[in-house]
């Protein structure tokens, strides 16, 4: 029988290298973000999740040290004592936070600790997104990536329309 503790040992720093380099991706893409990190080399952000839900397993230690090439890298799964930027985001409502994030809506978060840091984090969070497109379309083609972005682009129209609004449907009608 497989011990879930050992499980949740091993699955999460492989999740967490890669969220890392998922996050390292979308940092990459934009020259203008990593001019925005790299003299911040060796500061230490941590991301904490406020009101994570008891039935989900426990969030992981979310503390990212910046690389001198203005990356992330991700400083273990000890919790951090000493960092200088600490942004909060409440996760009390797992479900709601995922469709905002997947309708691009940017989750409300407080940021705390060096003024700088976080001004250019904030920035981050308003300005840089994962071009998803580009990437289908470098793996599968143009036409990969445009019905990508046509269903991407429906996806968001629905979750527009079920938090409160009446869109349109998938062929422009309601």
């Amino acid at each position: 029988m497989i011990d879930p503790l050992n499980l949740q040992a091993w699955l999460v720093p492989a999740a967490m290298e890669r969220l890392t380099l998922a996050l390292n991706h979308v940092l990459s893409s934009e020259d203008a973000a990593l001019d925005k990190m790299r003299p911040h080399a060796q500061r230490v952000v941590v991301m904490e999740v406020e009101g994570w839900p008891a039935w989900l397993p426990p969030c992981p230690a979310l503390g990212f040290r910046i690389t001198p090439a203005g990356l992330l890298e991700w400083c273990g799964s000890a919790p951090v004592d000493a960092a200088d930027l600490r942004v909060r985001l409440d996760a009390s409502n797992p479900p709601a936070l995922l469709m905002q994030l997947a309708s691009g809506d940017t989750p409300s978060v407080q940021v705390d600790g060096d003024a700088q840091l976080a001004a250019d984090v904030q920035w981050l969070l308003a300005h840089v997104r994962w071009d998803v497109a580009a990437d289908v379309e470098r793996i599968f083609g143009p036409a990969a990536a445009h019905a990508v972005m046509q269903w991407g682009s429906w996806l968001k129209q629905a979750i527009v329309s079920w938090k409160g609004g009446v869109g349109p449907g998938p062929e422009g009608r309601p």
